[in-house]
């Protein structure tokens, strides 16, 4: 059983900057991994996706040009770094890690995803 464990949010300005943080407590290399996010009462969307090799990177239309995922095998740990922060982008975030035979391979859809994390929180105030 993997576990996964957010950190990095916080409450901010407009037009900063966070990034988020979600490490795993094994081995990553099989997982292709999702950010998505909840704000409240809205369903949970998703946000940006990276496959094993890190070479095919997806976002949502909201966040393209400001956020930027990246993972860290080494680590077991992925990132999401938000730039220009809106107050838009206010949700709860959770990381999400899919096993995954393919290396290139991603997919938006939660319900593909084995493993979340708790959850952190993002407030941006204007």
């Amino acid at each position: 059983q993997v576990q996964l464990v957010e950190s990095g949010g916080g409450s901010v300005q407009a037009g900063d900057s966070l990034r988020l943080s979600c490490a795993a407590s094994g081995r990553t290399n099989t997982y292709a991994w999702g950010w998505f996010r909840q704000a409240p009462g809205k369903e949970r969307e998703f946000v940006a996706a990276i496959s094993r090799n890190g070479g095919t990177i997806h976002y949502s239309d909201s966040v393209k040009g400001r956020f930027t995922v990246s993972r860290d095998n080494a680590k077991n740990t992925v990132y999401l770094q938000m730039n220009n922060v809106q107050p838009e982008d206010t949700a709860v975030y959770y990381c999400a890690a899919e096993v995954k035979w393919s290396q290139t391979a991603v997919t938006g859809t939660a319900g593909s995803y084995d493993y979340w994390g708790q959850g952190t929180q993002v407030t941006v105030s204007s």
